[in-house]
Order: structure tokens, then sequence, then C-alpha cells
């Protein structure tokens, strides 16, 4: 295979398992810069993944080549829902946010494979009526060289997960929104005194992590597993985690360490392909994101300055 071609092949398969991992790092980077640790995400995923995957087989003789677009919104009003009952429990109930968010990697893989049994009669759905294929975009694909590499039967996920990250950037950084619900993660009795709605903003930003991280969990299980099973969501929610802390909860940050997380998953899939890495055993290639992972999170959670009230309960004051 030419240069070009193993060019072309990382890019394609390294978009496609980075896009739910962005748009799911980027859900943790707006509940954690509101000042809630989600680290429910795994759950939020699986959900959405579920959610998605049912829509997928039950509509798609209704909706026909538009099913994974819409499914994919479905999985996220989903995982919307989902993480409303962590928004309850820590902005309410004030419960430990490690705590509600473990909760919900427990009792998510358990309710839906529970579900898929009783509508299918087994452990997975099978394979889904309609997945999301690879492209090319015109006119992009005809530039000599970077034409072929970037724009030519890739995914378009991976460049809707990276313009989802600079629109995130946008809203958080230069908007009033944005600016408050970074001022209810630092210092929400100062944001109350001006009379910005802690609570409100708060159930903003775990719902808005809900959304996208339901609309990951919606793509790897419609781009890249075709199925739901109990090991569709294996670990990714913990990856986007990495990414947000890599990224220091700047969501174009996040996008770029989800991609580099992607890259990792990518190489036990074509990592055949590349001469310098061909006769590396498949096994240590498959957990090689995982040991990132690890390494990441224990090189970079005490460096990376989060949030100040990240992770503490909020009592509004009279």
């Amino acid at each position: 295979m030419s240069v070009i071609g193993i060019l072309q092949l990382l890019v394609t398969s390294s978009l496609m398992y980075s896009a739910p991992l962005i748009f799911t790092a980027i859900a943790g980077a707006f509940s954690e810069r509101s000042g809630v640790v989600n680290i429910g995400l795994e759950g939020i995923m699986v959900m959405g993944a579920f959610s998605s995957a049912i829509f997928n087989i039950m509509f798609f003789d209704t909706f026909g080549n538009s099913t994974p677009w819409i499914a994919m919104v479905f999985g996220g009003i989903v995982g919307l829902l989902f993480s409303l009952l962590h928004a309850i429990a820590t902005i309410n109930l004030r419960a430990d946010h490690v705590v509600s968010g473990t909760a919900l990697n427990l009792l998510a893989p358990g309710l839906s494979v529970f579900l898929v049994r009783v509508i299918y009669g087994r452990a997975q759905t099978g394979p889904l009526k309609r997945s999301f294929g690879i492209t090319s975009f015109p006119i992009l694909k005809d530039i000599p060289v970077i034409g072929k590499i970037f724009f030519t039967s890739v995914t378009p996920l991976g460049y809707l997960g990276i313009l989802t990250g600079i629109l995130g950037w946008f809203v958080l950084f230069k908007t009033p929104f944005g600016l408050r619900l970074r001022a209810v993660g630092e210092h929400p009795v100062a944001a109350e005194s001006v009379g910005i709605n802690v609570y409100m903003y708060k159930y903003a930003g775990v719902l808005i992590s809900g959304f996208l991280g339901g609309v990951g969990g919606a793509i790897q299980a419609q781009a890249i597993v075709n199925e739901f099973g109990v090991l569709t969501v294996s670990g990714q929610g913990f990856m986007a985690m990495a990414a947000m802390i890599f990224g220091k909860w700047n969501p174009i940050g996040v996008t770029f360490a989800a991609i580099f997380f992607g890259f990792a998953q990518s190489l036990s899939r074509v990592g055949h392909y590349i001469p310098i890495i061909q006769n590396v055993p498949t096994i240590y290639l498959q957990i090689l994101p995982y040991v990132l992972t690890i390494i990441i999170l224990v090189a970079f959670l005490g460096k990376s300055e989060s949030p100040k009230a990240l992770g503490k309960p909020y009592i509004k004051s009279k």
C-alpha cells in the first residue's frame, strides 16, 4: 500500500473512532464547567447507543436513509433524559457526584440489555437496518494529495464532531450563557450574588452533557459496531473523560485529545497495514487506548486546573 493510501486509511479510521469520543468528551466539559462531576458518561453513552439502535431497526421503513441521523438525535434526547437523574441527585438532593455517576454507569447496561432481551429475546439487537456510511466531499476531494487523504471516503461524523468542538468553544467562551455557566462552576455564591440562577445553569450543563453523550453513544452503535449489545460501549465513556481532562475542559483542546484517543483505537483495526507496527500482536494494539487512558488520568488529573467549585454541593442562600 502506498504512503497516501496508508494515510487515507489512518485518517478515515481515526475520524470514525474519534467521533463518539469527541461528542462525549465535550459533553463532560459542559457538565464540569457548571460544577457537576459527570463520570456517568459511560452510562449515558450506553443509553444513547441502545435507544438509537432500537429506533434504527424499528423506523427504517419510515425514514429510509435518513434513519441513522434521526436515530442519533433520538439517542441524544434519551441521553438527556437519563442525565436528568444525575442532575436531580447532585443538584437538588446534593448527592456525591461520583456515587451518582457510578450509579448511572451500573444502571444503564443492566437496563438496556434487559430491555433488548424483552424486545428481541436475546442480548443483542442484531445488525442495524442502516448504519452511517462513508462519503467523499465534492470539490474538496479533488484537491491534490490533501483531498485524497482527508476528504475521500471518510465519515462526515468526525468533521461534525470537530465543528461541534469549535461551536462548544464559542458557546463557552464567547457568549453570555457560557460566561454564566463557567461562573457557576467557578464560584456559585458570587454568581448568585449578581442574579445568576445557579441551579438553572447547573441543570443546563448536565442536560447538554446528557444530550451530547447520548449522541456519542448513538454514533458508537451506528457507525462502529452496527448493533447494540453489552459490549457496544466498552470504556469509551472513560476515554472521553480522559480526553476532557487532557484537553483542560476546553472544547477545542478536548476535541484534539479525543482525536488522539480515536487514533489509538483505530490502530487495532488498521495496524497490520502500517509497516512499522504490522508485526505487533493485535492484542497489544487493542489494549493501547485503555493503557493511555490510565496514564493520562494519572499524569494530568492532579496537574490540570479544573473548575474551582467542581463537585462541591451548592445550597442556595436565603
